[in-house]
């Protein structure tokens, strides 16, 4: 743990993920915790793993979406860069159209942007 405790470590991983090169765009929904979402906002430098599919979770691969700021359950955000762990990853989830946000469960969705939306 940093001595500066874990809000350090996440803005400190949200700077050097800006410095990253991202894998692609896409446009968030994080389900509200009613709809079994996270009962805490995604905060810049917080990652998650990503699947393909809720009906035969197969594989999942680490990325991190580059958030300016944190976004609420329940809440949507459109252009999102992501940053994955591994180009194997990058790749299997870029060939889709749509994906899904994994933190135990299915939290969120996300879909990918070809051409950056308003």
């Amino acid at each position: 743990m940093d001595a500066l405790g874990p809000n350090h470590l996440l803005t400190k991983r949200a700077a050097d993920l800006r410095k990253i090169k991202h894998s692609f765009l896409a446009d968030v929904t994080l389900y509200s915790t009613d709809q079994g979402g996270k009962n805490l906002p995604a905060y810049p430098g917080w990652g998650c793993p990503c699947i393909a599919s809720t009906d035969k979770q197969i594989a999942g691969w680490d990325a991190w979406p580059v958030l300016e700021k944190p976004i609420l359950p329940g809440d949507k955000r459109k252009n999102v860069p992501f940053v994955f762990l591994s180009e194997e990853g990058a790749e299997a989830i870029g060939k889709l159209e749509s994906f899904y946000l994994w933190e135990g469960k299915v939290i969120g969705e996300a879909s990918i942007v070809k051409e950056p939306s308003d």
